[in-house]
């Protein structure tokens, strides 16, 4: 099967100390790809940086947002210009490691998945560090899970790996930190084939620039539950769902779990959305 071009969208708010190793870790990896990066109103060097690697042909695009906007908006921003079949984004810091990227896109290239999650609690290893962070991640995760009824280990993960095309359609409106919790429960609410797998994780301390903090966990309540219990207008994702035109519609098997690893969709249909 041909392999499908990945759209890496970086979102960037004063990232000069890592804006460079980030994006030589990107081009690293064995994929045809485009780097969109998005900066949203930086006040380092970060802009000048960008300019820097889009001329030495580092990054395809820059797109420098006119003010500061959020994480949710720049990741609208940048989605809105993708030309690639495969869409993931990655933070300019170096928490997530790009060389996951062959493992968590190939349930998608063999027609398993429409959209991979990549988990920090599935024993993919990486640097210790918050408990606090950890037990709010899992309580926000379970709420999701409840509301949108799929069985996700990781619901505040940067990595969520999602054909473009569903991805394009999704209603998002979320221009922060919200915008994980939105992008979960509206892929749950379009019927996606999820799947999720391990990936390891090194977090920085707020001394070395870590920026989501407590009232982002706390608002991250309200947007689970505004997301999930008032829906968009139903869109039909299905035909998002193959490579080609042509590819077999996978059987029920696919939508089974598959253990450490493996699918995360509703048994019983999604709240809100008539399934």
């Amino acid at each position: 099967m041909e392999a499908l071009k990945l759209s890496v969208l970086v979102p960037v708010y004063n990232e000069e100390r890592t804006l460079r190793t980030i994006i030589a870790r990107i081009r690293a990896v064995p994929l045809p790809m485009e780097i969109i990066c998005i900066d949203d109103c930086s006040t380092d060097g970060s802009r000048q940086i960008l300019k820097e690697l889009e001329a030495d042909g580092a990054v395809d695009r820059v797109i420098l947002q006119p003010v500061n906007m959020g994480k949710g908006a720049a990741i609208r921003t940048g989605a809105r210009e993708a030309q690639g079949g495969v869409i993931v984004v990655q933070d300019a810091d170096l928490e997530y490691d790009p060389a996951e990227y062959p493992r968590l896109i190939q349930p998608i290239l063999d027609d398993k998945a429409d959209a991979v999650f990549g988990s920090r609690f599935l024993g993919g290893g990486g640097r210790v560090l918050y408990y606090w962070h950890s037990v709010g991640n899992k309580v926000l995760t379970t709420l999701s899970n409840i509301l949108t009824n799929v069985n996700l280990t990781d619901m505040e993960t940067c990595y969520k790996m999602i054909r473009a095309p569903l991805m394009q359609s999704l209603v998002l409106t979320s221009n922060r930190f919200g915008f994980e919790p939105e992008l979960t429960a509206r892929l749950a609410q379009s019927g996606a084939r999820l799947w999720e797998l391990p990936i390891s994780y090194s977090g920085r301390t707020y001394a070395e620039g870590k920026k989501i903090g407590w009232r982002d966990g706390v608002a991250a309540f309200w947007h689970i539950f505004r997301f999930n219990l008032f829906p968009p207008g139903r869109k039909d994702t299905r035909k998002h769902r193959s490579l080609h035109p042509g590819a077999p519609r996978p059987d029920a098997s696919a939508r089974a779990n598959g253990g450490e690893g493996g699918t995360a969709s509703p048994s019983r249909g999604v709240p809100g959305t008539g399934q």
